[in-house]
């Protein structure tokens, strides 16, 4: 097999910076963001409501387990190289701005991202994004969820089709690269939208805020060896391996 190494940033884009919505940005973060760090920290729902630590960590399941949707060489390639590269980006963010690692959480450097610099904004997000990303992701997905979370579904999107299609939305006019999420809001209402690049939900500077249940990669890393240019082919292949057993446990954590 080729060696498929890239020692170049995984961030192909510098970010637009924000200026009239930096005061409403900060703002919320003294407000929602702070509740709900609080609720994603809280205890007895282990492996969901903990804090992602800061390096990256073994996948649950080989490369090829999530044939035919996403091919085993993608998933290497992005996960080696890709999603590698975030991590040890962060963790020489997190040097260069003197960020303790073992006693800092990564949700509460995303909620206050205002106050970093570009590269652990970039980084600290990409990291972030693709560990769930992955955990979101199986290769026996039962196809859609149960229990709480289907129930708050066709609540709050009157239907699952509804929502796959507010979803797949969000995913396919992304312009450019990023992230189309499901999201617990501060109303404990489940809303859909997206996010450039690397950025997330937790960001006191994302207009999106919220949990982060959900994460739809859709940077091009993400599909295009096997999908090219076809976005919506590989966004409608990926509800097929979606873990909806974690993602249910997810959103309970997290009401």
């Amino acid at each position: 097999m080729k060696n498929f190494s890239n020692t170049s940033s995984p961030d192909r884009r510098e970010f637009l910076k924000t200026t009239g919505k930096a005061g409403l940005a900060a703002g919320l973060s003294l407000t929602i963001l702070p509740a709900i760090a609080k609720n994603y920290h809280k205890k007895g729902h282990a492996g969901f409501a903990e804090s992602i630590p800061f390096k990256q960590q073994p996948l649950a399941y080989d490369y090829k387990a999530l044939e035919p949707h996403i091919d085993a060489l993608t998933m290497e390639i992005h996960y080696t190289k890709h999603a590698a590269a975030y991590a040890k980006n962060l963790n020489d963010a997190c040097v260069a701005e003197h960020v303790d690692t073992q006693t800092a959480k990564l949700e509460d450097v995303l909620a206050s991202i205002s106050k970093y610099t570009p590269k652990m904004r970039n980084n600290a997000g990409g990291h972030y994004n693709h560990e769930l990303f992955w955990k979101s992701m199986a290769p026996s997905s039962t196809g859609k969820p149960s229990g709480k979370l289907l129930a708050a579904i066709e609540k709050d999107f009157t239907s699952f089709d509804a929502f796959k299609t507010q979803l797949s939305d969000a995913a396919k006019t992304r312009f450019g690269s990023g992230f189309a999420w499901l999201v617990l809001n501060a109303d404990k209402k489940l809303v859909v939208g997206s996010t450039p690049n690397q950025d997330n939900p937790l960001m006191d500077v994302s207009d999106l805020k919220g949990f982060p249940v959900l994460g739809l990669d859709v940077w091009e890393h993400a599909y295009y060896l096997k999908y090219h240019n076809l976005r919506a082919d590989y966004v409608t292949a990926w509800f097929n391996v979606v873990n909806w057993d974690y993602i249910g446990q997810r959103y309970e954590s997290a009401v």
